[in-house]
């Protein structure tokens, strides 16, 4: 597996997070209505990564910076990113992708001076949240979009 670095409008990023909006469809009737700003995945305030196998896209996920002065949500710290659209296309399952992006997200905000991962999932998405917990992260109160929906989990991973 080889992680490239990818601008977050690249059209291997559009298929992918098309492809993870139509799992969330599939799961809770919707996809994820958190907005999202491309220029947020631009170095060095985020990044956006892809996982490409024999050339062809099998992973991804991102992060972004939270926590800066002007950011409204109570719950993020100082030094805070945010982890975004982790995916794995479904014949590429099972085989430790999503882990292995996941190190390399935390490695790339450790990095760029990030001190804690934070992240948001709901709670149809047992794979996510085995990965997540069994990585470290913690259940944190909620933030962003859906902080006061009761199918909302999050989490965080001091890095």
């Amino acid at each position: 597996m080889e992680i490239k670095t990818l601008g977050y409008d690249h059209p291997d990023v559009r298929k992918l997070v098309a492809d993870v909006q139509q799992e969330y469809v599939e799961r809770y009737g919707d996809p994820d209505e958190t907005a999202v700003d491309p220029a947020d995945f631009r170095p060095p305030e985020g990044l956006f990564c892809v996982a490409y196998e024999n050339d062809v896209p099998v992973a991804s996920g991102g992060w972004r910076a939270r926590g800066a002065a002007g950011d409204d949500d109570p719950n993020m710290r100082e030094g805070d990113a945010e982890l975004k659209r982790m995916y794995v296309v479904p014949h590429a399952r099972g085989r430790g992708l999503s882990r292995a992006m996941l190190a390399h997200l935390e490695g790339t905000a450790r990095a760029a001076g990030r001190v804690r991962l934070v992240l948001e999932t709901g709670d149809k998405q047992h794979e996510a949240i085995a990965l997540y917990r069994s990585s470290g992260y913690e259940p944190i109160p909620g933030f962003g979009f859906y902080k006061d929906y009761d199918n909302s989990m999050c989490f965080a991973k001091a890095l």
